[in-house]
Parts: C-alpha cells; sequence; structure tokens
C-alpha cells in the first residue's frame, strides 16, 4: 500500500515532524493571537501562550536539563524519540499488522472446524451473498466512475481484519455488562458494540481507500463504507456459524449441522445490515474529505449515525420477542428505511453530479434542435 509519509501519517492527518533536539524556542514577548478552528472545532489558546518563569529567566544561563528544559542526552533519551518517531511514522503499518496476526490466528482456529466440516465454509459464504448483492447494488448505482475493484478488495480485507479488533473489545467488556440488570445489553450495544464496530469498519476505509487519488467524490465514501460493512460481515457470520454450531469435549469435536443452517440463515438477514450501517459511516466520510473544514466534526457524525443505527437494531432484534416471520419482516423493513435515507442522499448528489458533466443546452443549441425533440 502506498503512502505519502511526507504529507500524512498513518490515518491520513498531517504528520507531526519528527522529534529532535533542535526544535525553536518560541520568541519572547507576545504570542500570536487566539488559535484558528482545525477541522471545524475551536481550538483553546496556543500553548506558546504560557511560559515557564524559570526557563524564562535562565535559559541560556543555567543548565536547566530536566528542570525546566529537556533535550537528547544520554543514549536513553535517544532510543525513546527514535521509538516515537518509528511509531509516528509507522503507525499505519503497526495497526495492520497487528490487527492481521489476530486475523491470522482466527482463520487457522476457523480452518481446523472447515477442513474437518466443509458446510461451514460454505454456508459462512452463502450467509454473505444478500450483503454482496446489496454491496453490487450500492456499487453499481454510483453515478460517478466506478471505484476500482483492487481497492475495493483492500477495503474488504481491512474490514474483515479490524473485525478482530471489535471482537477482543466485545469480549472484554460484555461481562461487566452482564451485571447490570435490565438496561445492560441496551448499554453495551449502544456504548459499546455500536461504536466500536462501527469504528473498525470507518477505520478500514480510513487507512487506505480515503488516502487514495481513486477516491473522487463524495459518493465513493459509501460504496467503500459498504464494502467494509461485507468484509466485517463476511468474518464475523463465520465466527457466528462455528462458536454456536461447533462443540468441542475432550472426546471428540461435535459440529451440529443443522444448527449451523439454522444461523447461516439468520446471519443473512444480519450482513445487510453491517452494509448499511458502515455505507452511513462511508458516506460522512466521504463528505469530510471534500469539507476539510470540517473534516473532524463529520467524521465523528458520521460514524455516530452508523453506531445509533446498529445499536438500535441490536437492541430491538434482542430485547423484543420476534418470531421468525417477525424479524424477517421487522429487518427488511428496518434496513429499508436506513437505507432508502441514505439513498435519497446519493440520488439528489446524482442528480447534481449530472447537470455537471453534462452542461446544460445553451439557447443556440436549443434553438438549431428538431421541434419534435425540444
Amino acid at each position: 500500500m502506498e503512502e505519502n509519509e511526507g504529507q500524512t501519517d498513518g490515518y491520513g492527518e498531517h504528520s507531526d515532524e519528527s522529534i529532535t533536539n533542535s526544535e525553536k524556542e518560541p520568541s519572547a514577548g507576545v504570542a500570536n493571537g487566539p488559535a484558528e478552528p482545525v477541522d471545524g472545532v475551536e481550538a483553546g489558546p496556543e500553548i506558546d501562550d504560557v511560559r515557564d518563569p524559570v526557563k524564562e529567566r535562565y535559559d541560556g544561563e543555567v543548565d536547566l536539563y530536566e528542570i525546566a528544559t529537556w533535550e537528547v542526552r544520554s543514549a536513553f533519551d535517544a532510543s525513546i524519540v527514535a521509538l516515537i518517531n518509528t511509531v509516528g511514522r509507522r503507525k499505519r503499518d503497526l495497526l495492520i499488522a497487528l490487527a492481521l496476526s489476530l486475523f491470522l490466528g482466527q482463520m487457522v482456529i476457523a480452518g481446523v472446524f472447515i477442513f474437518e466440516a466443509p458446510l461451514l465454509g460454505i454456508l459462512s459464504f452463502v450467509s454473505i451473498v444478500p450483503a454482496l448483492l446489496l454491496v453490487v447494488t450500492i456499487w453499481s448505482s454510483d453515478p460517478t466512475t466506478r471505484e476500482p475493484v483492487s481497492l475495493l478488495g483492500v477495503t474488504f480485507i481491512l474490514a474483515a481484519m479490524f473485525a478482530s479488533f471489535a471482537a477482543v473489545v466485545n469480549s472484554l467488556l460484555l461481562p461487566g455488562f452482564e451485571l447490570i440488570p435490565l438496561l445492560g445489553l441496551p448499554l453495551f450495544y449502544f456504548l459499546v458494540v455500536g461504536p466500536v464496530e462501527e469504528f473498525v469498519k470507518w477505520l478500514a476505509i480510513r487507512v487506505h481507500a480515503y488516502r487514495s487519488n481513486q477516491f473522487k467524490t463524495v459518493v465513493d465514501g459509501a460504496v467503500y463504507g459498504a464494502v467494509a460493512g461485507l468484509g466485517f460481515a463476511a468474518i464475523e457470520n463465520l465466527i457466528y456459524i462455528i462458536y454456536f454450531s461447533v462443540t468441542v469435549t475432550p472426546v471428540e469435536t461435535i459440529i451440529e449441522q443443522q444448527y449451523a443452517i439454522g444461523i447461516a440463515f439468520t446471519r443473512s438477514f444480519v450482513g445487510p445490515g453491517h452494509v448499511v450501517f458502515s455505507a452511513w459511516a462511508g458516506f460522512y466520510l466521504g463528505l469530510a474529505k471534500f469539507n476539510p473544514e470540517n473534516r473532524l466534526p463529520i467524521m465523528v457524525k458520521g460514524v455516530l449515525i452508523a453506531a445509533f443505527i446498529h445499536a438500535l437494531y441490536n437492541t430491538i432484534v434482542t430485547v423484543v420477542p420476534l418470531t421468525i416471520t417477525g424479524f424477517i419482516g421487522f429487518v427488511i423493513g428496518y434496513l429499508v428505511f436506513w437505507f432508502g435515507l441514505l439513498a435519497l442522499k446519493i440520488s439528489r448528489y446524482r442528480e447534481l453530479y449530472k447537470r455537471t458533466v453534462e452542461p446544460e443546452e445553451t439557447v443556440e443549441e436549443r434553438a438549431v434542435r428538431p421541434r419534435d425533440q425540444q
């Protein structure tokens, strides 16, 4: 993956300069005025406005190292600086490496069970077909140029890898919420599952596709968001099918294939949800890319909307007793509603985009057209 490290850090933000002991001290006297808003957020007073009196009085006259000043003097100091600089330049690579290690661990375990019962792998693939069809629909409805399959593939893989982060966080925090009567699970969905899962899917777009020159328009974000949702759903469906249909005993491994079929059927309705949820976050990520003056608030809003839709869905299907028919009807209606709202935004964009790339006829061109075509 290409990375312009001199311009952006691992998350696409402007990277800080490497730490050196040749940084310039601020000049004495009155500092500049209030900091300008950054990313649409008001900044507080600049740190340069505050001056340490000992440093101001004795700097240059007395050795103030680790008294009121600091610089690289020891090998320990140098090693700390080197570590910070390395992490600063390579944090995206480190993030991906960590996700990859967790992902490969999951795949090894899943592979063992799939090797013993190939039906589990087949069911996992079949369960994401509805989500895949929804992604293709979103991709084909993009009014701009089609996104390259290679970039979509990377986004899919990153989302599947980053899903392991969500799995770890959810597993660690769930026991605490289970101790809370009545509101434990809803709180878990709204405070943990929704935000965490939507963030990692958002992150799968942010670390690579967002930085690409192929990410050319606002609505491209919805496409990449949908693909990230598909990647997340693919690995989540696989884990669910194996977890709920495989029982490991000291004597043998029992695979309940009929139960696996039932889980796969249920998950086939859940997968499109991930696509819709993250398509919302992706759309706002696209909006943020082309409105840099308000980038951070727009990004946060997109993730919060996706997290809310996700958490509300989880809460309803968990708390409200639904029959199979009721569950299917609710899922279809819920996703159609939220996807429809997003589709209205994309439709409006499509209308304006067509006007942009297909300029209106001039009066002269309209005058020479045959009357029956006017």
